[in-house]
């Protein structure tokens, strides 16, 4: 896996072994950040939910993100991050938080430009902490939040004050991004 563009286009990431991750291909970041870019908003401040490799995060800082907040449960993608953002020079933009997605969005106190979320696939709870996320104070009204999920666990247009803004979909992979109303 490969960054796709901006500052460290080319660069390398570890992926964990196993089947512990799910991995997002180059095409659905590349449509990620093709979309997020074409939008006028800014994403200085990021936040990369079940982070698995740090791949979408690390898209970011190569991009246009200043600081990114890591969040994954497994110590092993953590581990993975830490590697990734020490390979590519960027652990001072970043902190990783090696915790569950709930426990993170119930302790972090920042708001984020940017909240990128890569569930796993089988994860029937997606809708579940998007209602937390839009409840939160981490989102606030310009925030963008790009859910990355499969088409068997559709999401809601709203999530208590999030609305679905741009859906598309690549293969097996649906990319639902949302902004506050």
């Amino acid at each position: 896996m490969r960054v796709s563009a901006g500052k460290l286009k080319g660069s390398g990431l570890k992926v964990p072994k196993g089947n512990l991750t799910r991995p997002t291909t180059d095409l659905v970041r590349q449509a990620i950040f093709s979309i997020l870019e074409n939008a006028a908003t800014s994403w200085y401040r990021a936040l990369d939910l079940y982070a698995g490799s740090g791949a979408l995060g690390i898209e970011a800082l190569s991009r246009k993100a200043e600081w990114v907040d890591f969040v994954d449960q497994s110590k092993k993608c953590c581990d993975v991050i830490k590697h990734n953002l020490e390979k590519t020079g960027l652990l001072h933009k970043a902190h990783i938080y090696c915790c569950s997605v709930n426990k993170a969005i119930a302790f972090l106190s920042d708001n984020y430009d940017l909240v990128l979320m890569d569930p796993p696939y089988s994860d029937p709870s997606v809708g579940d902490v998007l209602t937390t996320l839009a409840r939160s104070k981490l989102v606030k009204q310009d925030s963008i939040v790009v859910v990355c999920h499969a088409n068997r666990f559709p999401l809601n247009p709203t999530y208590d004050g999030l609305c679905l803004i741009k859906q598309r979909h690549y293969g097996d992979t649906f990319i639902s991004i949302y902004q506050e109303e």
